[in-house]
């Protein structure tokens, strides 16, 4: 099997990537902040552009594209920072009428694992839908029948989140094997995410880097800025590899344990995302801590990401307990 990236792949994730460069620029983000963090417009924008359908089978109006694909797509989604329920959306374009052509906005509640306490809803305000992913089965929920507080400050600015004291059974949608398929494809969509982060940060870094002068040299020609930088390229690539290997192994299981490969790509581009963002900051000395320098957003998205899907440990033991088994 080949997991290089192919030429229509490629014009797929530019074509994404010039339109979020346009669309939601990094010096945007602050402005983002300040209106709304969910632009409307923006959301049917990119439901234009096919995201919500893009594993839609064309017959139901989608463009036939596998999880490999997606992956690249939401690289760029991550790398530009684009605020939304874009995942939940996506994976329920196939269950929810609207969600594939954005007129019905998607979020959702992972609760295959343990049950999340305190229960935090991202983008309530704006849910028509709100998906919960049970060990039994996938459940419908009307996000507007909930008694939902808004969080004054939420942990990344582009996140807005509402707290809820409990959530009801809701309609079933799909039993508990759906459930775990997407709760599987939500952890590889979410690696590009934190792939894309990890790209972004270090970008980031490097163009400080290359500007900033001290003692009439820049910075980037010092060793030790050299080495952080070097460490985030690799854990970048690293990233790459696991992502890209997820998204190929759910569009083809036969290649490998299915379990493993996700979980992979969610543990290296999570530890990649985060490292790289800290170490963007770093770079940046004293103004990193700055509101004004972007770099926080990178390390506010990958704690949010992070946390969605299966954590890192969470990943990481049940691949243990796979490797332990022998299957």
């Amino acid at each position: 099997m080949d997991f290089r990236v192919h030429a229509d792949q490629e014009a797929l994730q530019q074509g994404i990537r010039s339109f979020c460069e346009g669309r939601i620029a990094i010096d945007q983000l602050r402005e983002l902040e300040e209106k709304d963090a969910f632009d409307r417009g923006l959301w049917n924008q990119l439901a234009e552009m096919g995201i919500f359908q893009l594993r839609l089978p064309e017959t139901a109006g989608g463009l036939g594209l596998g999880c490999a694909d997606a992956v690249l797509v939401f690289e760029e989604l991550g790398r530009s920072l684009a605020p939304g329920p874009l995942v939940w959306s996506h994976l329920a374009a196939p269950w929810v009428d609207g969600a594939g052509t954005g007129e019905v906005v998607v979020g959702g509640l992972d609760l295959i694992g343990a049950a999340p306490q305190p229960i935090l809803i991202e983008h309530w305000a704006h849910l028509d839908v709100l998906l919960l992913l049970r060990p039994e089965g996938v459940f419908r929920v009307d996000p507007k029948a909930l008694e939902a507080r808004p969080i004054a400050t939420p942990l990344d600015p582009l996140t807005p989140v509402h707290h809820v004291e409990s959530l009801p059974p809701g309609e079933r949608l799909a039993e508990a094997a759906v459930a775990h398929r997407l709760w599987l494809e939500g952890a590889a969509l979410v690696s590009g995410q934190l792939l894309g982060i990890a790209e972004a940060a270090l970008e980031l870094a490097l163009d400080y880097a290359k500007k900033r002068e001290q003692f009439g040299r820049a910075i980037g020609s010092f060793q030790a800025i050299q080495h952080l930088c070097a460490d985030m390229f690799v854990r970048q690539e690293v990233a790459r590899a696991g992502a890209y290997a997820a998204g190929a192994t759910l569009d083809h299981p036969e290649v490998g344990d299915l379990e493993r490969a996700v979980g992979s790509g969610k543990i290296t581009a999570g530890d990649a995302a985060m490292k790289n963002a800290r170490a963007c900051i770093q770079i940046h000395g004293g103004m990193g801590y700055t509101w004004e320098v972007p770099a926080h957003y990178f390390l506010k998205r990958t704690w949010v990401l992070e946390s969605i899907f299966g954590t890192g440990d969470e990943h990481a033991a049940r691949i243990a307990e796979r490797v332990e088994s022998g299957t």
